[in-house]
């Protein structure tokens, strides 16, 4: 019945410029023609253009919208005809028990939202660990006002006693004492045999009586002389 007499109406210019929309805009302009009704401008919405009595107002599903913020308000409402949308300030909690009620009323609710109901299990674990809480607290020892004296460390190192060394050192083999004293024996006898060597002195050589010839001396290196002020200047 709505769509028998098929009017559209587009608003102007929406076919010159890209970023217009074909959505309806009432022409305002002083000499737009669309406003002024020129042939092939495009038609104005009128009063003739209306939709019956009888089927205004309602949803493009075919039923008529109600708004509805509480579960009082479903009685009246026949889902044959009407069609529910619930109101936005509405919360999640009244918002689930309105949609299972209106569902099972058997009306269609326009703006369904699925809400994420909060895990049983979590709920449970909550005072669970209260109690917890409490039990510790009922157990632990009343805590004394006066504080404890601060331990002292002991700072002083500990010295290793000679039986802890003697554990962590390795054992070495000893040689038996017969080599100790054969390699005793050996040493001053080296040391016998090698002083005499070294004081042993060398043989005088024989004198004879001839005479010794006298070397000849070195002639004396000439004295350099010393440059006078006025040679200096000279040579500069």
């Amino acid at each position: 019945m709505r769509t028998d007499k098929g009017a559209t109406f587009k608003r102007d210019g929406y076919g010159k410029k890209r970023q217009l929309s074909d959505s309806w805009r009432k022409p305002r302009g002083q000499h737009n023609k669309q406003r002024e009704q020129r042939k092939a401008k495009g038609a104005l919405p009128k009063p003739g253009f209306g939709s019956p009595i009888a089927v205004r107002g309602m949803h493009p599903s075919g039923f008529f919208e109600v708004l509805i913020s509480s579960a009082k308000e479903l009685n009246g409402i026949d889902p044959k005809t009407h069609v529910i949308r619930i109101g936005a300030t509405v919360g999640n909690r009244t918002r689930v028990g309105l949609q299972e009620k209106a569902l099972a009323a058997g009306f269609k609710v326009l703006n369904v939202r699925t809400v994420k109901a909060e895990p049983e299990q979590e709920k449970s674990k909550e005072p669970a660990k209260d109690t917890d809480k409490k039990k510790k607290e009922e157990t632990k020892p009343a805590k004394s006002k006066v504080p404890a004296a601060p331990e002292k460390k002991d700072t002083k190192k500990v010295k290793k006693t000679p039986e802890a060394e003697e554990k962590k050192v390795p054992v070495k083999e000893k040689k038996p004492a017969q080599q100790k004293a054969e390699t005793a024996k050996k040493a001053p006898e080296k040391t016998k045999a090698a002083t005499p060597e070294k004081t042993l002195k060398k043989p005088a050589k024989p004198k004879t009586d001839a005479p010794v010839e006298a070397k000849p001396k070195a002639a004396p290196k000439p004295k350099a002389k010393k440059k006078t002020e006025s040679e200096v200047k000279k040579n500069e």
